[in-house]
């Protein structure tokens, strides 16, 4: 529970601009994760997430830029933790992972910053991988079946 509700708020930071933690609370909370304040608290400090000035002159929450390769690293995690199984059919990559964390898988692939992929869905426990090609899509499924197999 605690990966997915940690994937979870790296994907609402990275959609959103979060200012407090009341409000990270209040996310969680809409996307189905119930939790406390203290907990968030530790999250944060354990994600490495600071708050940086916005285009608004707000403050937010984000992942500091020196933390990137560290923020790689823990999302690899997070997707060999979440995906449990890789298929493709044609030119769309299709992950199998474990309820609630699709979305979470998503945004591992979307940080990895694959040329060849044009984007992703998510639902609860499925997530879709478009490719540019067939070809792309099968080269890229066994890349994931080789990530998912390093358990």
């Amino acid at each position: 529970m605690k990966t997915q509700r940690q994937s979870k708020i790296l994907e609402l930071i990275a959609q959103r601009d979060i200012e407090t933690q009341e409000q990270m609370l209040a996310a969680l909370e809409e996307s189905g994760f119930h939790s406390t304040q203290a907990t968030i608290s530790r999250d944060i400090k354990e994600l490495r997430i600071v708050k940086e000035l916005s285009d608004r002159g707000t403050y937010r929450y984000t992942v500091r830029q020196s933390d990137a390769s560290n923020l790689f690293s823990r999302l690899n995690n997070v997707f060999r933790e979440c995906v449990v199984k890789v298929d493709y059919a044609q030119n769309i990559v299709v992950l199998k992972t474990v309820p609630g964390t699709a979305s979470g898988a998503c945004l591992a692939v979307d940080s990895m910053d694959v040329p060849y992929v044009v984007g992703t869905i998510a639902g609860d426990d499925t997530a879709l991988v478009v490719m540019r090609d067939n070809e792309y899509a099968k080269e890229f499924c066994e890349e994931l079946r080789g990530i998912i197999n390093a358990r």
